[in-house]
């Protein structure tokens, strides 16, 4: 935190007997009521702010994580698998705050994600791994048209041929 570096985690880590402001508070290590409304208000959280975390829909949890995690003022956020058990509607919308976010905080964003609609969306520059290993780097576009990355994931084209 005091490196200016946050992160969420891919299972969502709420403390369920505190309210979302309060869950929100604990990012800014209680520095400030009105600047976490402020944040919640910006995530769409304004109107839950004093519900419990828990029993709240999972995309809403996630924005709370989100929200604690920028709470701290970072300049770097790594987000982990944020997409993670949410609707296609709900990363659409993950994707658009994603990139409002990215802008309003001057943020730089380290995105670790499955859901390549997302990733493309979003993603000035893109590593590829398989297997742990980087297999591609660049803009999304040159990496969707790599043909290592489009082997790794994909597959072959060339027809199987059964053994004689």
């Amino acid at each position: 935190v005091h490196r200016g570096i946050a992160r969420t985690f891919q299972n969502v880590e709420l403390f369920p007997t505190m309210t979302v402001l309060e869950n929100v508070l604990v990012g800014r290590h209680a520095r400030g009521e009105r600047p976490a409304r402020d944040l919640l208000a910006e995530l769409g959280l304004a109107p839950v702010a004093q519900r419990r975390a828990a029993g709240l829909p999972f995309g809403t949890m996630k924005r709370v994580e989100l929200a604690r995690a920028l709470a701290s003022g970072p300049r770097l956020l790594l987000l982990d698998e944020p997409a993670g058990g949410l609707s296609h509607e709900e990363v659409e919308e993950l994707g658009t705050l994603i990139r409002r976010l990215r802008s309003s905080f001057d943020l730089t964003v380290l995105l670790v994600e499955h859901h390549m609609n997302l990733v493309m969306g979003v993603a000035d520059r893109v590593h590829v791994l398989d297997f742990g290993r980087k297999i591609a780097e660049g803009s999304p576009a040159a990496v969707q048209r790599d043909p290592v990355v489009i082997e790794a994931y994909l597959g072959s084209e060339q027809p199987q041929h059964a053994p004689a």
